[in-house]
């Protein structure tokens, strides 16, 4: 049984990240897998790159600017939504590479940014070999957006895009619903996976993807890399405090609009008449605008990591990873948090409820109210429950493990391939 998963790169973002742990673990379990990138990063040897000469990668800049520039300056509605729709209009026709001609089975997942465009996509979903299909957003059965927020028009038809300057019936949004028509013709070609349970009812609901098989698969997460810590080498490499109680924040870009940090802000002014001296915040991942000043607490800053034993050090650290998403799928960062042992606050919203059971290994806040989020910090530094990092790591071991997500992800290459 050979595997090709194709993902637009190997680092730099959940997806990646996400796509790189299944590879390892099916790899662990003996099956023949790739990975086919446009961007090559970690150097792993079971990962092919399509720009790998000045040639090839100038072409990759070209399709990317492509894509971005006029849906930028014409289209967008502005800078909070510049990267959350793709128009998938140019890409790189990839079957012709030995690691796809060879595969048995081709395994989509995140593919945007001028890697692979819907034509692209057409031809190797009619390449005669099954097709399994990860859904890290929502972008494959919407017109182009990669989280709808409150929009449904996918239900039906999109059009009136809420990111265009210009909505109207027949605006980039719904040329871009028309031409996934094209690419869903026909739900014996592929079969989608969803990270989440929240993201298989949505995707059900898309009038793309009527008549397709889906099911929800987690993403897999190393439990040896990430697990509890000795810390008291930790601190000191980190330069943290071993008498604050320390409240973990990170992204891959702290100021998306989806990971809602406004409401961190105002549960931590919240927090502050009840915790004045005892609390000190880390943050991790880009920010470019951010300013740290409106914290009501010491604020350590560690910027973009990307070595995961630095980051599993970080969590175990923490006394709570806090993530105020309002819109995500199964974000890695809570993930890793509960690896590590790490109980976790975060709104009930998306698919983090299949992470985080409420009171049991963290805290499920009320959808955007910052109110019962600070209720939630106060309730895991207080040490209510004295169960919270045990269940934590459980969870994650009973449902997250390689060895579980790697044999789902068999028994479902096996079934389409008999």
């Amino acid at each position: 049984m050979k595997i090709t998963l194709i993902n637009t790169s190997d680092a730099g973002g959940g997806a990646p990240a996400a796509c790189m742990r299944l590879l390892k673990a099916l790899l662990l379990k003996g099956t023949d897998a790739k990975l086919v990138v446009q961007y090559g990063k970690t150097g792993h040897p079971k990962v092919s790159a399509t720009a790998n000469n000045f040639f090839s990668r100038l072409i990759a800049k070209y399709h990317f600017y492509r894509e971005r520039i006029p849906f930028m300056l014409f289209q967008s509605v502005g800078k909070s939504v510049n990267f959350a729709f793709s128009t998938a209009r140019v890409g790189t026709d990839l079957t012709d590479l030995p690691e796809i001609e060879q595969a048995d089975l081709l395994h989509l997942h995140w593919t945007n940014q001028g890697f692979q465009s819907v034509k692209n996509l057409i031809s190797i979903t009619r390449m005669g070999k099954p097709v399994v299909w990860t859904l890290h957003d929502m972008w494959a059965f919407t017109g182009g957006c990669h989280y709808a927020g409150d929009c449904t028009h996918f239900t039906r038809e999109c059009g009136h895009c809420w990111m265009l300057k210009d909505p109207e019936a027949k605006d980039l949004s719904h040329r871009g619903w028309k031409r996934k028509m094209h690419l869903f013709a026909d739900p014996s070609q592929i079969v989608f996976v969803t990270c989440s349970n929240w993201l298989a009812d949505v995707a059900k609901t898309s009038s793309l993807l009527q008549g397709y098989r889906i099911q929800a698969i987690p993403n897999p997460i190393d439990t040896a890399i990430f697990s509890p810590k000795d810390n008291s080498a930790n601190l000191i490499k980190w330069k943290l405090p071993a008498d604050k109680k320390i409240i973990l924040f990170g992204a891959a870009n702290i100021m998306d609009r989806r990971k809602g940090i406004i409401y961190l802000v105002e549960a931590l002014n919240l927090l502050k008449a009840d915790f004045t001296d005892e609390i000190e915040i880390v943050i991790f991942g880009k920010n470019k605008a951010f300013d740290m000043t409106l914290l009501p607490f010491k604020v350590h800053e560690m910027d973009i990591i990307t070595a995961e034993e630095n980051l599993a050090e970080l969590y175990s650290l923490a006394d709570v990873f806090v993530t105020p998403a309002i819109e995500d799928n199964l974000p890695n960062t809570v993930m890793e948090a509960l690896a590590c042992g790490t109980p976790v606050v975060a709104f009930n919203t998306g698919g983090i409820p299949d992470m985080i059971d409420h009171l049991q290994n963290g805290y499920l806040a009320e959808y955007k109210s910052a109110v019962d989020f600070a209720a939630g910090i106060s309730f895991v530094l207080n040490g209510t429950n004295p169960n919270l990092a045990t269940n934590a790591r459980t969870k994650v071991l009973d449902n997250f493990s390689n060895e579980v997500v790697a044999a789902k992800y068999s028994d479902l290459y096996q079934s389409l391939l008999n």
